[in-house]
């Protein structure tokens, strides 16, 4: 068989070798340090025999996409060690995930496993790591399959649901055999860099009516320095968890009177109040409306959006006297309406409303976390009411603001463009085709990237996903522009074309934020809580060295500040000056005035930055216009 390489160069080797043979060819180094290979764009184990004429691409250690094999094989580690341990255990599935894998399992005769069991359940993995066992990849019908894995009613479950020709991969690790497309390592050894992380609940399958499986996290890498360098961000995040920090910087609470349903507290209010002012100040110098539109709206609505027959699981309903009511989960039905409140001609679009719109979506209480998965929330929602033509430059333009709103918060991002769902979708697939057409067009058009996430539209129509990443490293879906060729003829909305007939125009749904309540969560992990001063719920903490002698001088400073529209507050409290400074730091308040005689008899402040150990003297004045100045600029 004839191999070309990379390079455009190329070699003959015997059918039947594998991308290690080849590798060691080349160079012994290049074998030892491969993971997998790419035969003729196919993902193949290394040891997999190679039978046909091919392009080969080896994917070594140093490559990204091995971390995905990585973690998917430590995962097949996971599960073997399980089962030394708990004989009787039956698996899920145990994908890789974004820097990790997990695995579901359920280990058998009414077990729990504890986080106090992964230690243990660690030992026996290095155990296997240490017998060098190779994973072995073996092809079988579906009638093989289902005896091999007759006592795992999850695999089973699986293989029932493959057309009765497939042919099934397995791959066998010692005496731990288990059902998988691959590709994997070559054996235990390459993963000896690994740490098992965190328990937690997953229904099997995703699905609440189904039972709860324990799910099992862990990561895996190449070299012993990456997975140290890896848990050293990971206890970062942990000293970054929103959660944590809004209770110390007492910005919500949560209650069990309403799970998912945030409070907000005084200094949390007034972060989420700066965010609102700036997105509406924003909308409004780039030519939207803003409405806003009501919770609570008749079944026959729902009905007739499509929400009712596509997402009633997921709202809250009420019967009343003249019929069921739904909370809305959505606002789009409702800037429908508003459009529907007048007549409007070709002249009038695109017609942009924003709102702020609160809404509800029943979440399982096990999924609930912090501000990033609510039951309540407020979205950051518009709807672009357009014509077909006008749809390149209209996504051209929230393209623009996004990149304008996400880099305020020195947040990156990477566009996924999801597609139509196999079948719980509205609409003809030509007019989907047609959809995702123009939303790739317009992606191309501004130079912004993309890759195809297939089948993961709305049921409506096809949507560009934003996915931020903060200064941790994560990942989080944020951003959207869902084009929607459906709702607005569903609800037989027309304009006047330019020709004088009525015509249906085309609907952008989009978001920037995502959700208030979860774009907060995210800003005060990626900030660790120190929020830039526009931002920041207290700009400036004033210090009296004595509240007998420095309040008078403290009260005129504050007085000034007020004018100013600057947020302070007073530290007043009968406490020592080194305690309050202390705090003050701990509050992560961006700036510490500590007022004393000095500053008192030459009217001039001290003032002190969060995170700064140096201390600088300026007049009132030039405090007051430097803190206008950065809070005009948004911290840049």
């Amino acid at each position: 068989m004839k191999v070309m390489f990379l390079d455009g160069s190329f070699k003959e080797f015997e059918n039947g070798k594998n991308a290690y043979e080849i590798a060691s060819s080349i160079s012994s180094s290049l074998a030892k340090k491969s993971i997998c290979a790419l035969v003729n764009g196919e993902m193949y184990d290394l040891l997999r025999p190679i039978n046909e004429d091919c392009n080969l691409e080896l994917i070594t250690k140093d490559d990204k996409r091995s971390l995905d094999v990585l973690n998917h094989s430590c995962s097949h580690l996971l599960a073997s060690a399980i089962k030394k341990l708990y004989p009787n255990s039956m698996f899920g599935v145990g994908p890789a995930i974004e820097e990790g894998f997990y695995y579901d399992v359920n280990p058998g005769d009414g077990i729990k496993i504890t986080e106090a069991d992964l230690d243990k359940i660690e030992k026996e993995m290095k155990h296997i790591v240490s017998q060098n066992l190779k994973f072995e990849r073996c092809e079988v019908s579906k009638e093989e399959a289902l005896k091999l894995f007759k006592a795992d009613k999850y695999k089973t479950e699986i293989i029932n649901e493959l057309p009765d020709d497939a042919i099934i991969t397995t791959y066998k690790d010692g005496d731990y055999m288990d059902l998988c497309r691959g590709p994997h390592v070559a054996s235990t050894m390459v993963l000896k860099n690994f740490k098992l992380l965190q328990l937690a609940g997953a229904y099997w399958r995703g699905d609440s009516k189904n039972e709860q499986l324990q799910r099992i996290y862990g990561t895996c890498f190449a070299t012993e320095e990456e997975l140290k360098e890896h848990l050293e961000i990971l206890e970062e995040r942990k000293k970054r968890d929103h959660r944590r920090l809004g209770k110390e910087l007492e910005l919500f609470m949560l209650s069990d009177y309403g799970p998912g349903l945030p409070f907000w507290l005084p200094k949390g209010y007034t972060l989420r109040r700066t965010l609102e002012d700036f997105w509406l100040d924003l909308h409004r110098k780039r030519g939207y409306t803003t409405i806003n539109t009501p919770i609570m709206l008749n079944r026959e609505l729902w009905e007739t959006s499509g929400h009712w027959d596509h997402y009633k699981e997921d709202m809250f309903t009420i019967d009343v006297e003249d019929g069921t009511y739904a909370i809305k989960p959505m606002n789009c039905p409702g800037a429908i309406l508003v459009y529907k409140n007048d007549l409007h001609s070709y002249r009038d679009l695109p017609l942009r409303y924003s709102e702020l719109g609160n809404v509800h979506r029943y979440e399982a209480s096990g999924a609930l976390n912090g501000l990033f998965r609510v039951r309540g929330f407020t979205q950051d929602d518009a709807h672009i009411l357009l014509t077909e033509e006008q749809i390149g430059d209209e996504v051209k333009r929230i393209l623009d603001l996004y990149d304008y709103v996400y880099s305020i918060f020195g947040l990156d991002y990477a566009i996924e463009l999801s597609t139509r769902p196999v079948d719980n979708f509205i609409g003809s697939i030509e007019v989907w085709d047609e959809a995702e057409e123009a939303l790739k067009k317009a992606c191309l058009a501004t130079g912004h990237k993309f890759k195809i996430n297939p089948g993961d539209g709305a049921f409506y129509g096809p949507k560009l996903d934003f996915k931020l990443r903060d200064s941790m490293n994560r990942i989080w879906q944020c951003g959207t522009v869902q084009l929607d060729m459906q709702l607005p003829g569903r609800f037989d909305c027309k304009y006047i074309a330019d020709d004088g007939t009525k015509k249906t125009p085309v609907m952008i749904h989009r978001a920037c934020f995502g959700s208030l309540e979860r774009f907060i969560g995210i800003i005060t992990e990626n900030y660790a809580g120190a929020f830039p001063t526009w931002l920041a719920p207290v700009q400036v903490k004033l210090i009296p060295v004595s509240l007998e002698v420095h309040m008078d001088f403290v009260k005129k400073v504050a007085s000034l500040l007020e004018e100013n529209g600057i947020r302070y507050e007073i530290d007043d409290r009968e406490e020592k000056l080194g305690y309050k400074i202390r705090e003050a730091q701990t509050k992560k308040i961006p700036y510490q005035l500590v007022c004393g005689d000095n500053e008192m008899n030459s009217n001039m402040l001290t003032y002190r930055r969060y995170g700064s150990e140096e201390k600088v003297t300026v007049s009132v004045e030039e405090f007051v216009e430097m803190i206008k100045k950065e809070i005009k600029s948004l911290g840049k």
